[in-house]
């Protein structure tokens, strides 16, 4: 079986998105799906990151040279990027005659609606892989902020929802919202999986065995929440706490460095910039509790959350269901979506040592529920039910 994918990002870059969709094609080459991928012309080749995989990544034409964006947000040039992708999917879609098209966020989705609609007499199926939703994710990095452009995207956002063959979403939270448009194809959650056997045997030696190191690895954008944790270690840092230090790893690092050296934090709080996603497992490790600040504002599932657990850390968290879903009794779930919520999570596990070593036990074990292998199973068998129904 031969899918294209669409991924209307810069790929492959260290964040959360294209991590998705390079974990997902790597499990579904495993089962024996033969992968395309066509996508942007930023970013690293899939042999940088896995020397035997054999997905070919497409690439559209380098027209934006200037273009070198590859942090999380909108941006308006993404339009002709998209438009480029047209082209280059239509190109493959010709050449290497796909039985299925999986895109991709909602972009992706409606290219490939487009580029189906061209080929019409081949009746490729289309799944709508959605990772989020659009017009939230666009607010949340200050985008949509006139009404009648806003209202615009809303009807787009809803027919986009309506266009697959079948829809997979990244959380139960945004199926619902999928379900609420009255949508008449099938839906399945697709949840993030991650590889266990990256954290095994790395062990770190703690450099002050009786301090608590609290730790961040994501996109230091707001809409991950990294504006309310940045309140949460400056009023903790105003308690005067002995003992207590955060780790930030990610990216873009000017969008952290400057708070934090604005409010002589450097003393609690390192920074950790760029984040490589060979080194993700290394630096999870040298957490004793990680924390996750993302609300659920835009439907997205959190897919750091997989591998603070594979590293064996408790998770502190907003009380969202597919946050509940991950980490079960691995997680200290915050009603109060504030900086004041992330403060005490922090000080129960201050207060608390020896709950981190529970949970942390809990956190190792619940996370061989969740693997790449078995979210691939259900991805094939969709598959095969789309073909099957031909």
């Amino acid at each position: 079986m031969r899918i294209l994918m669409i991924a209307p990002v810069p790929f492959f870059v260290d964040r959360g998105t294209p991590m998705r969709i390079l974990e997902e094609a790597l499990a579904l080459e495993k089962k024996g799906v033969n992968i395309d991928i066509v996508t942007y012309h930023l970013g690293r080749n899939i042999k940088e990151i896995d020397k035997s995989s054999k997905i070919k990544v497409y690439r559209v034409v380098r027209l934006l040279f200037w273009y070198n964006k590859k942090e999380a947000g909108a941006d308006w040039q993404k339009v002709i990027l998209d438009i480029l992708l047209i082209w280059k999917t239509s190109k493959i879609v010709f050449l290497n005659k796909p039985d299925i098209i999986h895109a991709h966020l909602h972009e992706g989705v409606l290219i490939g609606w487009v580029v189906r609609t061209i080929f019409f007499w081949r009746k490729i199926k289309l799944v709508a892989d959605f990772h989020g939703e659009l017009v939230s994710e666009m607010e949340s990095h200050g985008y949509l902020n006139n009404g009648f452009v806003k209202r615009i995207f809303n009807f787009l956002e809803k027919i986009i929802f309506k266009m697959g063959d079948f829809t997979l979403t990244s959380s139960s939270e945004l199926m619902e919202r999928v379900k609420k448009l009255g949508k008449n194809t099938k839906l399945e959650v697709i949840l993030d999986g991650v590889d266990a056997g990256k954290y095994e045997n790395i062990f770190l030696e703690k450099k002050n065995p009786g301090e608590m190191t609290v730790i961040y690895s994501g996109a230091f954008v707001n809409n991950k929440g990294i504006d309310i944790l940045l309140e949460a270690i400056l009023k903790i840092n105003k308690m005067n706490l002995p003992g207590i230090k955060f780790i930030l790893a990610g990216g873009p690092v000017e969008n952290v460095r400057e708070f934090i050296r604005k409010n002589d934090l450097e003393k609690i709080a390192e920074i950790f910039s760029p984040l490589d996603y060979f080194d993700l497992p290394r630096v999870n490790k040298r957490g004793d509790v990680a924390i996750d600040p993302k609300t659920s504002q835009v439907g997205q599932a959190s897919g750091k959350i997989l591998h603070y657990m594979a590293a064996g850390l408790p998770v502190i968290c907003f009380d969202r269901e597919n946050n509940r879903k991950y980490l079960g009794e691995a997680g200290y779930f915050i009603k109060d979506f504030s900086a004041d919520g992330l403060v005490e999570g922090i000080l129960y596990f201050f207060r608390n040592r020896d709950k981190i070593e529970e949970l942390s036990k809990i956190s190792k074990e619940s996370i061989k529920k969740f693997t790449w292998e078995a979210s691939a199973e259900k991805i094939v068998n969709i598959y095969n039910e789309l073909k099957t129904n031909e």
